[in-house]
């Protein structure tokens, strides 16, 4: 597993306002400035080089173009089948629309020269972005086993443990975290951590992440952005209902060699600093950090943390967005390191919005860690 050093400066109170202003103007100019490309002009381009009648083009374009608005605002909180299947059907479209954009500019000129019909060229464009949507979807539901091996003075005795972020149980079904946990348990870790999001909408039902319980070792948990967009309190009663350790800017030790810390995601890149001044990390153990966001390695390694696990990116989740995500964050996915800590970013077990992973994959991380 490569290591990647990170600069000090990344941290300073100047950046924060800087990122924060990059962060919600970056997702203002998503939204205002590709939702034409990659909503109207795919639909418009496909059905002239169709030759869709007027009809037609109108019957397809109204309900794509404004898919979002109305799988975002209106069906966001209805929890029946018919809603879920039109959001899966809403969010699909919203995966391969990008991809759908990409190759129609590769066809314009093809199409120009007359090299290619426009109809064949319309159901070429059509066939790759369904395509590409298929091999997204299989990604999507199959995460892999990313391991992750390296020893630590701090350890009198080996440690494994795996690591799940940005779940998104809600958007994702329970019979996907079911396999999630399957997957998990022919693991034998010693533990598990959720690095946040691991719930995105209101009225999750117990039933829907019961196979937490099947998982033999402790569960810890720290808070994500999603949680925080939902009611927060009833998601953490429904977790420890379950038995699940919730950390919430404190600490827990899994044995006398290894402590588990918990920070409250913020939209504040001081935040792993600010709240670590109030936690006691202990020096003698093996110190592990679950935070959300890719942010506050130099702090945790002025406190003495050893390793810190976050998620939150996705890494873009559908190229091109990884672009995007890599003027927002500077640590994207992988190991990260300054001085002796390390920070390790999961691009995630789930997906938000499309079920769908192009250019990335979906990840459960196993740490094996052992004393030097």
């Amino acid at each position: 597993m490569s290591e990647t050093s990170v600069d000090v400066n990344s941290e300073t109170p100047s950046r924060t306002i800087t990122l924060r202003a990059r962060g919600w103007g970056g997702f203002v100019a998503v939204v205002l400035l590709l939702h034409i490309p990659f909503f109207f002009y795919p639909i418009l381009r496909l059905c002239h080089w169709l030759e869709s009648p007027l009809w037609l083009t109108l019957l397809i374009f109204f309900p794509l173009s404004g898919s979002q608005i109305i799988s975002r605002m209106f069906l966001r909180h209805n929890r029946s089948a018919w809603a879920r299947w039109l959001r899966l059907t809403a969010d699909f479209w919203l995966g391969i629309s990008p991809i759908m954009f990409f190759t129609l500019l590769m066809f314009e000129p093809i199409v120009f020269t007359d090299l290619v019909s426009a109809m064949t060229a319309a159901m070429i464009v059509i066939g790759v972005s369904l395509l590409c949507g298929a091999i997204g979807l299989v990604v999507a539901l199959n995460p892999v086993t990313e391991r992750v091996r390296f020893t630590s003075p701090r350890l009198r005795n080996e440690v494994r443990f795996v690591q799940i972020s940005d779940v998104h149980i809600g958007s994702r079904s329970g019979s996907f975290l079911e396999r999630v946990v399957e997957k998990i348990n022919h693991l034998e870790p010693d533990f598990v951590c959720i690095t946040g999001d691991f719930i995105d909408a209101s009225g999750v039902q117990e039933s829907e992440i019961s196979s937490l319980r099947s998982i033999s070792g402790p569960i810890f948990f720290c808070t994500g952005n999603h949680e925080k967009y939902e009611d927060l309190d009833e998601i953490i009663k429904l977790l420890t209902g379950l038995g699940v350790t919730v950390l919430r800017n404190c600490a827990d030790k899994f044995r006398e060699d290894l402590q588990v810390i918990g920070i409250d995601d913020k939209e504040d890149a001081l935040q792993v600093r600010s709240q670590l001044h109030h936690i006691d990390v202990d020096r003698n153990a093996f110190s592990l950090l679950l935070y959300h966001r890719p942010r506050g390695l130099v702090a945790a390694a002025e406190a003495g943390v050893d390793l810190m696990l976050c998620g939150h990116t996705h890494n873009g989740q559908i190229v091109p967005f990884n672009l995007l995500v890599n003027r927002v964050f500077d640590m994207v996915k992988g190991m990260y390191k300054h001085g002796e800590a390390r920070l390790y970013v999961s691009q995630g077990t789930g997906t938000w919005g499309p079920v769908m992973r192009f250019g990335t994959q979906s990840e459960i991380t196993l740490f094996e860690i052992s004393p030097e």
